[in-house]
């Protein structure tokens, strides 16, 4: 499901009461198949102990200078030589200033200073120390120099406070990490995605819906964010979180939908309508509930507005991607509805086999023709999206 697997993760723990979120980063990152070594600060081992890195990693555990297992004691240029990326996580303020000055007075900071692959780090510190000039000063140095920061969050400390400073969960970091390792192939563009089922008021507590979990709309966004293109969200009723990283407008109506992308869809370089929106709803919602009756009821619909349509006909239209979920004919009934919305790509799949599953199988339709995608999970098949729409961008 990632690209981790294969990859040779030095992960790097400095002192802090996070340190044991480490951990579970560790068992995420070997699970998917990462060689992960572990270098630890000797504040770090004060938190938790290399026993349980090296039981979790598989590998040894390193914290001096100078180990001399390693070949010519070189161990703050040999430890990283073949790494693909240096993650430290906890990063405390004291390891960040260190950074941000080029500071190397033991093992990890030297192997920072040394290594020829990218730097990934994981701030965690009381508030107070995040706020703090200094710390923001050293952040910005760091930014500049190409390392990637990631967090932290805002929620309750150890110390007993509540704000900024605290490290990511370990799954965040890892979606992070995995994130670093996709090829920006939408580097610089700008991309709109709708998600999500649409809830069309009937009354005050009933409506029309769907059972559109959003769970391919949020890949999509995903993926999207993750080859570089700052994404915007627009989705319907979920319970799903949306990826760190980028906007997501909430909305509830195919009418509220409509409205939050056309007022965001003129800066768009790229739409992706994945959302099932409702083609229809109830011509009258009423402003109360309504009573159970003895007899039949007649509900009345009127058609809801083409979000889809509307975007790709607009005049400099982005270049505008549809889903169709069909229950039958779907070959047939997809390119059609290609050919009907005139749009350069549709992504075709069958809605009982989609709707709130974790995997899909996807067939996409373009003026080439078809192209199959295996059911696999939806975060790989939104992967394999995007760079099927990375290839049909017009290029500068």
């Amino acid at each position: 499901m990632t690209d981790i697997k294969g990859k040779r993760i030095l992960l790097g723990l400095s002192g802090g009461i996070a340190a044991y979120k480490a951990a579970e980063l560790t068992r995420l990152l070997a699970q998917a198949g990462a060689e992960v070594r572990v270098v630890m600060t000797e504040a770090a081992c004060r938190f938790i102990t290399p026993v349980t890195m090296q039981a979790l990693s598989g590998n040894p555990v390193h914290t001096d200078l100078w180990d001399a297992s390693v070949p010519n004691n070189m161990a703050h240029i040999e430890l990283s030589r073949d790494c693909d990326a240096i993650v430290v996580a906890p990063a405390s303020a004291d390891f960040l200033a260190k950074l941000a000055l080029g500071l190397c007075d033991d093992l990890l900071s030297a192997l920072c200073l040394a290594r020829e692959c990218p730097l990934l780090v994981a701030p965690a510190m009381n508030l107070q120390m995040w706020g703090n000039p200094a710390t923001q000063r050293n952040l910005k140095q760091l930014r500049g120099d190409g390392v990637a920061i990631f967090g932290p969050a805002s929620g309750d400390q150890a110390c007993g406070e509540v704000g900024m400073g605290r490290m990511l969960e370990a799954e965040e970091i890892f979606e992070e990490i995995d994130a670093c390792f996709q090829p920006k192939v939408l580097a610089g563009k700008r991309v709109l995605v709708t998600a999500g089922p649409t809830f069309e008021p009937i009354d005050t507590v009933r409506g029309i819906a769907n059972s559109s979990s959003g769970k391919m709309g949020y890949a999509v966004a995903r993926a999207a964010r993750d080859a570089g293109a700052a994404v915007t969200l627009v989705s319907g009723p979920t319970a799903l979180a949306a990826p760190r990283g980028l906007e997501r407008i909430d909305v509830s109506s195919a009418r509220e939908m409509y409205d939050a992308v056309m007022a965001r869809v003129a800066k768009a370089d790229v739409f992706i309508g994945v959302a099932a929106v409702a083609d229809y709803r109830p011509k009258e919602a009423k402003g109360h509930k309504l009573k159970k009756g003895t007899g039949e009821m007649t509900l009345q619909l009127e058609p809801n507005p083409d979000i889809l349509g509307t975007v790709a006909a607009r005049k400099n239209a982005p270049f505008c991607v549809g889903f169709a979920a069909e229950t039958e004919n779907l070959e047939a009934y997809a390119d059609a509805k290609r050919r009907r919305k005139k749009v350069p790509l549709l992504a075709a799949n069958l809605a009982q086999h989609a709707f709130g599953a974790d995997d899909n199988q996807l067939i996409l339709f373009d003026d080439e023709g078809k192209h199959e995608l295996p059911r696999a999970p939806k975060l790989v098949l939104a992967r394999a999206l995007i760079g099927h729409i990375a290839g049909l961008l017009p290029k500068k």
